[in-house]
C-alpha cells in the first residue's frame, strides 16, 4: 500500500511539474507578443504569471522535500525526485528570461520598431515546442522526443546568430538604432537561453530513463 502512495504522489508531482510548465510556456508567448504588439498591458501580465511560477516552484521543491522525508524512496525513485528538482530549477530560468523580454517591451514601448520582428516570433514558437516536448519526454520518459528537443535548440541558435548578424548591420547602417538594437539582441539571447534551458530537461530525462548523461548542445 505504501507503494502505491508513492506511486500516486509521484504522479500528482508531475502534474504540478507540467502545470509550471504550461505557464511558462504561455508566458514565453506572452512576453515576445507583447514585444511584438508593443501591448504594455501584456508585458506587465508576464510579470503576474511569473509570480505563479515561483509560487508552483516553491510547492513542487516542498513536494520533493516531504517525500524524500517520508517516503524513504529507493535509488531509482529518488532519481526521479532529483531530476524533479532540477526541471522545476530550468523552468524558474525560463521564466525569469520572459520576464526580461517583457521588460524589454516595457522599456522600447511604442517607440517605432526598427525592423519588422519575424525570427524573434520565431524563436519563441521553437522554444515554446521545445519546452512542451521535453516535458511530454519527462512524463512519458521518452528518450527519442527528449533527443529531438536537442535538434530544435540547433535551430533556435541559427536564428540566433541570424539576428544578431542583422541587427549588427542596422546599427552600423544606423547608430541611432544603437539603442533598440541592443534590446532586441539582448531578447534573442533570453530565447536562446529558454531554448539551453529546454535542452537541460531532456538531457535529465535521458538520464532519468538510461542512466547516461548525454550533452544534446554538442
Amino acid at each position: 500500500m505504501q507503494r502505491i502512495e508513492f506511486q500516486k504522489a509521484l504522479y500528482a508531482l508531475q502534474q504540478e511539474i507540467l502545470k509550471m510548465g504550461g505557464l511558462v510556456e504561455e508566458n514565453i508567448a506572452r512576453s515576445i507578443d507583447a514585444l511584438a504588439k508593443q501591448d504594455l498591458d501584456l508585458a506587465d501580465k508576464v510579470f503576474e504569471v511569473e509570480e505563479a511560477i515561483d509560487r508552483l516552484e516553491m510547492q513542487v521543491e516542498e513536494t520533493c522535500l516531504r517525500l524524500i522525508a517520508t517516503q524513504q524512496p529507493v535509488a531509482e525513485d529518488l532519481r526521479k525526485i532529483s531530476a524533479a528538482f532540477k526541471i522545476i530549477t530550468d523552468l524558474e530560468r525560463m521564466g525569469d528570461y520572459s520576464v526580461d523580454i517583457a521588460k524589454v517591451a516595457k522599456r522600447i514601448g511604442k517607440e517605432p520598431l526598427i525592423k519588422p520582428l519575424i525570427d524573434l516570433p520565431r524563436m519563441a514558437l521553437l522554444a515554446q515546442k521545445m519546452v512542451k516536448n521535453a516535458l511530454d519526454a519527462y512524463v512519458s520518459e521518452d528518450q527519442e522526443l527528449a533527443a529531438s528537443v536537442g535538434q530544435a535548440d540547433d535551430e533556435v541558435d541559427s536564428l540566433h546568430n541570424q539576428v544578431f548578424r542583422e541587427l549588427l548591420v542596422l546599427m552600423m547602417e544606423n547608430p541611432r538604432t544603437i539603442t533598440q538594437a541592443t534590446y532586441l539582441l539582448f531578447v534573442s539571447r533570453s530565447l536562446e537561453r529558454i531554448a539551453d534551458h529546454a535542452t537541460n530537461i531532456s538531457e535529465r530525462v535521458i538520464y532519468l530513463v538510461s542512466g547516461q548523461r548525454i550533452d544534446l548542445n554538442v
